[in-house]
């Protein structure tokens, strides 16, 4: 499937949300004030996963110049590339997680303990570097409706990818 002819569908769904809406000249917005931000790290202790290392696509969370966040994928679909203005740090999105689904925040993912409690719970402007695919989200997801939290949001992509 082609990401890109979903993308005017996807946008729509998120500016119903209020989280993603045509300028006035009626591009994509790409920069979004106000988004409420919490930070994760490794360990089943700090984020309530049973997966220490790895992020929901089974690879490594990454760290460094481009950092995980986890969202939730019908809001911020998998492979969102995004800068936080604030501290210039940039994040893709490649994790999930149940308590972030319909709330519009994002998990920062941090390297350590210290960094996560440093960081608390902030809300800051992001702009969006590269949209992920709502396609790819819903494709990783639908094997996985065991879980509730996955089951709502592969409802959500159902909606946006139908219209």
């Amino acid at each position: 499937m082609n990401a890109r002819k979903h993308l005017p569908t996807a946008l729509s769904f998120l500016c119903a949300m209020g989280l993603a809406c045509a300028s006035a000249n009626g591009e994509a917005r790409t920069r979004f004030d106000g988004i409420r931000t919490t930070a994760y790290t490794y360990g089943a202790d700090q984020n309530g996963s049973g997966n220490e290392t790895r992020n929901a696509l089974g690879k490594p969370l990454k760290t460094g110049k481009l950092q995980s966040a986890a969202a939730d994928w019908s809001q911020w679909p998998v492979g969102t590339h995004f800068r936080v203005v604030e501290t210039g740090q940039e994040y893709v999105v490649d994790d999930t997680g149940s308590a972030l689904v319909g709330t519009n925040t994002i998990d920062l993912f941090k390297s350590s303990a210290r960094a996560m409690n440093n960081w608390g719970v902030r809300h800051v402007t992001i702009e969006i570097i590269e949209w992920g695919s709502p396609e790819k989200s819903l494709d990783i997801l639908r094997d996985r409706t065991r879980v509730k939290h996955n089951r709502e949001m592969v409802q959500k992509l159902e909606k946006v990818l139908a219209t």
